[in-house]
């Protein structure tokens, strides 16, 4: 499983990344956001499209968990 530490490290090390504060989360985005990390970093949310979330919900459901869009 992912650290807080790891997720940030990962973002952070994608071309033209930056992280900003985003309600109670830090999120990363380039033009747009595509990962948010909450504050007690325990959870971090990964934008995917439905088919991609479908899969890695089916793939790893210990894992991830789907969020309505």
């Amino acid at each position: 499983m992912a650290t807080a530490a790891d997720v940030k490290r990962i973002a952070m090390g994608l071309e033209g990344t930056t992280s900003a504060p985003h309600f109670d989360r830090t999120a990363y985005k380039v033009k747009r956001i595509y990962a948010t990390l909450a504050a007690d970093a325990k959870t971090a949310n990964l934008k995917f499209t439905p088919d991609e979330q479908e899969f890695k919900c089916m793939l790893a459901p210990d894992a991830f968990a789907p969020v309505p869009f």
